[in-house]
């Protein structure tokens, strides 16, 4: 399974307006925090991408602003900041900084990005799995999940890591079923991308 691929990884939430102009995105919604079982994720990501492995925060996180019940942004963007800091000590992953609504910004660890959708506003009507070493094309139309590692992980890891995500990115629908599409290119090949679409199925997810 060690594949070891050496560029600069970034776990980031899949919002769709979170665009890395340098570093790989692997969607996790709100980075991880406080999302079922990503612990147990993270050592798969190192093991497939290496130990050098990015997180950022961003505005408007509405994750954050969900698991946390906090009522107004400016909430919401300071305890971004704070808890998936806390997320990347415990996790032991690179902390970059915080994607703002303006220019991109040079973050530390050669990560550069900025949020782009409209403040306040959902514009995705699309679930993009990546199914071989993360975002390679931005699209401002989808909502970003990474199943990157779902071939090395046991069913019961996957559904509990996955199905949270979809359910909140169908609710930012407005309820309304998002269009499943899949990102198969990427650094881990095409048998690895066959490999983790097979994983999905089983797992009941697509």
């Amino acid at each position: 399974m060690v594949q070891y691929i050496h560029m600069k990884y970034v776990v980031a939430c899949g919002d769709e307006g979170v665009q890395l102009n340098e570093g790989i995105r692997l969607g996790f919604a709100g980075s991880g925090f406080r999302l079922s079982e990503f612990s147990q994720v993270v050592p798969i990501l190192k093991q497939l991408f290496g130990k050098k492995i990015a997180i950022v925060s961003h505005e408007e996180s509405d994750w954050v602003k969900q698991q946390l019940s906090l009522s107004n942004w400016e909430q919401v963007n300071a305890s971004s900041q704070q808890h998936i800091q806390a997320v990347a000590d415990k996790e032991k992953l690179q902390y970059a900084g915080f994607l703002p609504f303006a220019d991109p910004k040079q973050l530390e660890h050669d990560v550069k990005g900025h949020m782009v959708r409209p403040h306040g506003i959902h514009i995705a009507n699309k679930l993009c799995f990546t199914l071989a070493g993360g975002e390679q094309k931005f699209n401002l139309g989808c909502y970003v999940i990474s199943a990157d590692w779902v071939a090395e992980a046991d069913t019961k890891l996957v559904k509990a890591v996955i199905q949270p995500q979809v359910e909140f990115y169908t609710k930012l629908n407005r309820g309304e079923k998002l269009e499943v599409i899949f990102e198969e290119e990427g650094a881990l090949g095409a048998e690895a991308a066959a490999k983790n679409k097979a994983a999905l199925k089983k797992a009941g997810l697509i």
